[in-house]
């Protein structure tokens, strides 16, 4: 079976406004980050969260994640199959500068779908929920993430974005600013044949990207930004690359498909 580089490895939803995408080659002259992306405009993503966990007296980040209700929020299983102390940042941009956009919630509990096996990556169910401590007080710099319909999937080609704080290369550091890239979709057709993921890729899966721009080790969890009639909807809870390199070419970043799993989060926050 290939092996993997993980990603630093709903009833009644509210439609998150759209965000304000930065064009690529960017004004102020802002370094590119992430491989292949850039510097996000502060507020232009704002259910992206920061998960961080307890190290020493401070805290660390280590993956993304979706405000999918005031007090709920979605990442990857993988993110938090370890027993640690969490915390969720929201409304953030820059980790080295308080604007204060920021807030700052515990973890009072974390729910793994219950067929997670961090072992069989490719079996798929990459998938959590963290309640939060308190809720998140929504304003221009923090939204609900808007959810797909149940099984909805996006063809090939569609435009989507990755977000988070990620590597900017293989082996390379965590960015201190979000960024974003683009990831249009690459179908299952495609994703799953020899020459790309092959077998690996499940249905309940979106695969996104497949060459110089991808997700990479600190983006798990976070979203895969999909616009759908003039909304920006998380289709995608990032989950793995190939253990080539992030952005090798024809091994896309891989998601988990969140239109497969809104049955299981109605179940866990209800």
């Amino acid at each position: 079976m290939l092996r993997f580089v993980l990603l630093i490895v709903l009833a009644s939803l509210v439609l998150a406004e759209m965000p304000q995408i930065v064009p690529r080659y960017l004004e102020d002259g802002a370094e590119e980050r992430v491989v292949g992306g850039e510097v996000a405009h502060r507020g232009s993503w704002p259910w992206q969260i920061s998960l961080q966990y307890k190290s020493g007296n401070g805290y660390r980040h280590t993956c993304g994640g979706t405000l999918v209700q005031r007090g709920w929020v979605m990442t990857a299983a993988h993110c938090v199959d370890t027993p640690r102390t969490w915390r969720v940042v929201l409304g953030d941009n820059d980790f080295n500068t308080n604007a204060g956009t920021e807030q700052v919630r515990e973890v009072s509990e974390v729910f793994i779908h219950s067929n997670w096996d961090s072992s069989n990556v490719a079996a798929g169910y990459d998938i959590a929920l963290l309640r939060l401590s308190k809720d998140a007080t929504l304003n221009p710099y923090v939204l609900l993430g808007a959810l797909p319909t149940p099984d909805e999937v996006l063809p090939h080609d569609h435009p989507c974005y990755i977000t988070g704080w990620g590597l900017t290369a293989t082996g390379g550091e965590i960015s201190t600013q979000l960024k974003q890239a683009f990831l249009p979709v690459v179908d299952h057709e495609t994703c799953s044949s020899g020459s790309w993921w092959g077998s690996t890729v499940q249905d309940t899966m979106v695969c996104a990207g497949g060459g110089s721009d991808s997700g990479c080790n600190g983006d798990s969890g976070g979203p895969l930004n999909c616009k759908v009639e003039g909304k920006y909807v998380v289709h995608g809870v990032a989950s793995f690359v190939s253990s080539q390199g992030c952005n090798t070419e024809m091994k896309p970043t891989v998601f988990t498909r969140v239109s497969a799993y809104l049955g299981w989060m109605e179940e866990i926050i209800e």
